[in-house]
């Protein structure tokens, strides 16, 4: 038996993030831009040059404000500074509208990417098989991709506009205090930086349990929730609404648990930042202080330090911030790229072909089929259904009818044993091929969350209305239409929980009807119908599909006595074949099943 999927989820302990591995995934969607992206790094560099350019004509100003020497001429002394101070607005607003311009080119680069691995990951969980479907938690999966999506555009914004400009701009400024000012300035600008981001990294790494811990309470939260409103009428069945909401509530508590220890940490991040900037400045503020009274240095050189200094850590008061972003980011885009790294159990062979449907003959060869090792649901198996035909399969619950129906469309593949359908064998073709070959009636009808002609609809999105209504008319569904006062266009509500479970089936029979495949297969298609309503469609049933081929998985055995074939199955194996007369003469398990169901109606 192939191994169960291992689904990725937040949940877990995190294993360490291969942060190179993350952006070289992206890369390839940031490609399709390739213009935009230099242009954006072009208008990132003007911004930040800039940027650097504003302390020195602050410096300038200053200077020449405090020059005391006015000998040179009063026009001049007033017209230059007040030069400078245009040059230095000119300087703000280009700093400010190539940034603006930046964010513009770049901002359609990552949401085209957000867009491409959105759909990406939708489609491949389309493409996942059932397997992995039944053991998914549907709220976490949700949260896990849209923390995915968020966390691209995260990533982008601030490693490439945050954390690239501020290494370019620190490199700059430190070269600028060494050639201008001396090694002291440099080496309080390095040795202060260095602590800083060391102590933003140590902490923000610590803290990241308390996000994690959060995160996981959110996730379980979110997915009980999900859960909870989707069986609504099971909660209210058994009174159950104290307990959910109790079970929500523990989920809740662990959270703001998580959020209180995050929040006292932000606290010592935030303080432990505040202490060596104050230190960092205090210190750069002495040497200018010194330099000024020695006359080495003016007071614009004064200002300048000041200025560049205050300019470095601005950005850097965010490090923490950014950092622990950046990282929760990386990992849960690497949450997201690992649901697209699973790899189906059912996939199609390299060289699948697409079914070619003449006859519609379905065979089972010696199938055997265990969904674990330790107990075989089918064994052996082997039966064909020809053109045209009908074939009933009927037994007692757990006999393996409904796996039949599973194995048909593939959602399984058998341990042993083939499945053809006109001598093709169905793990031979592609599975988009077979599957639109097969219309299934499920016993358990799911309904989206729209209105009643999008449902039928669904079966062949590109129908005409006319061929919508003629569905509709043969699943006997149009007195019930008619009686609602929107008609078709009334909604059905989550997962159809507006209807009644007759009206459901109804509704899934029109749809299929609205496929027109060559193949039916309808599972206990009319167990939530009344009697009057089960002959109607049964009617319709026949109607449309006596020149397909028909497998019918039944409970009620009054819905198989016109089958051209029935078999009995018991433990996963055939104990009885023939149709209903010879079935009722050979008075074995079918006929002490047909008088059991005869007394119980009786009665």
């Amino acid at each position: 038996m192939k191994h169960r999927h291992h689904l990725p989820n937040s949940n877990e302990k995190q294993a360490p993030v291969d942060n190179w591995k993350v952006l070289t995934n992206l890369l390839p969607y940031l490609s399709e831009f390739k213009t935009r992206v230099l242009l954006a790094l072009l208008f990132l560099a003007l911004a930040k040059l800039a940027n650097i350019g504003l302390p020195f004509l602050i410096k300038s100003i200053v200077d020449q404000l405090s020059d005391s020497d006015t000998s040179i001429g009063s026009e001049i002394w007033v017209l230059a500074p007040i030069g400078l101070v245009l040059v230095y607005g000119t300087l703000r607003l280009a700093n400010v509208l190539f940034g603006e311009i930046r964010d513009t080119l770049f901002g359609r680069v990552t949401e085209r990417a957000m867009r491409r691995i959105g759909y990406r990951v939708f489609q491949h969980l389309h493409k996942l098989d059932l397997d992995f479907h039944l053991n998914r938690k549907t709220g976490g999966l949700s949260r896990d991709i849209e923390r995915g999506t968020s966390g691209i555009n995260f990533l982008m914004r601030f490693l490439v506009f945050n954390i690239v400009p501020t290494i370019f701009e620190i490199l700059i400024v430190i070269v600028i205090f060494f050639t201008q000012y001396g090694w002291q300035f440099a080496s309080v600008t390095i040795v202060s930086i260095f602590f800083y981001v060391l102590f933003s990294v140590k902490m923000t790494e610590w803290r990241n349990r308390f996000l994690r811990e959060a995160n996981k309470a959110d996730t379980d939260s979110n997915s009980q929730a999900i859960d909870s409103l989707l069986n609504y009428e099971t909660v209210k069945y058994y009174t159950n609404e104290t307990f959910e909401a109790n079970k929500y509530d523990k989920n809740l508590a662990t959270w703001e648990r998580a959020r209180r220890k995050n929040r006292l940490s932000l606290f010592a991040l935030n303080g432990g930042q505040a202490l060596i900037i104050s230190v960092s400045m205090t210190a750069m503020m002495m040497l200018a202080t010194i330099g000024v009274q020695n006359g080495e240095m003016s007071i614009g050189d004064f200002v300048l330090v000041n200025a560049f200094m205050m300019q470095l850590f601005i950005p850097l008061n965010f490090l923490g911030f950014v950092y622990r972003e950046i990282k929760m980011s990386l990992i849960n885009i690497e949450q997201m790229f690992k649901l697209l790294a699973i790899k189906p159990n059912i996939s199609d062979s390299k060289d699948a072909k697409i079914l070619d449907v003449t006859e519609g003959a379905i065979s089972f060869e010696n199938v055997s089929f265990a969904y674990n090792d330790k107990r075989k649901i089918i064994k052996d198996l082997s039966f064909s259904i020809n053109k045209g035909e009908t074939l009933a399969v009927v037994g007692k619950s757990g006999s393996g009818k409904s796996t039949l129906v599973k194995l048909l469309f593939r959602f399984y593949d058998p341990k042993q044993g083939s499945i053809k359908i006109d001598q093709q064998s169905i793990n031979q073709v592609t599975q988009d091929s077979l599957r639109k070959a097969i219309g299934v009636v499920p016993q358990d009808t799911v309904l989206f969350n729209t209105t009643i002609e999008e449902n039928v609809r669904y079966g062949r999105p590109e129908a005409s209305d006319d061929e919508v209504l003629e569905a509709i008319e043969m699943a006997h569904l149009s007195a019930f239409i008619e009686e609602l006062p929107e008609g078709l266009q009334t909604m059905v509500g989550e997962r159809g929980l507006k209807l009644s479970g007759g009206e459901k089936q109804r509704v899934a029979i029109a749809r299929t009807i609205l496929k027109r495949p060559a193949i039916y297969v309808f599972d206990e298609a009319t167990s939530s119908l009344d009697s009057h309503a089960e002959k109607s469609i049964l009617k319709a049933i026949n109607e449309i599909s006596s020149d397909a081929t028909s497998l019918v998985i039944a409970h009620r055995l009054s819905t198989v006595v016109n089958a051209d074939n029935i078999i009995v199955l018991d433990k996963g194996t055939i104990i009885e074949s023939g149709n209903h007369e010879q079935l009722i003469e050979a008075q074995g398990a079918y006929y002490e099943l047909w008088m059991s169901q005869q007394k119980d109606q009786t009665q």
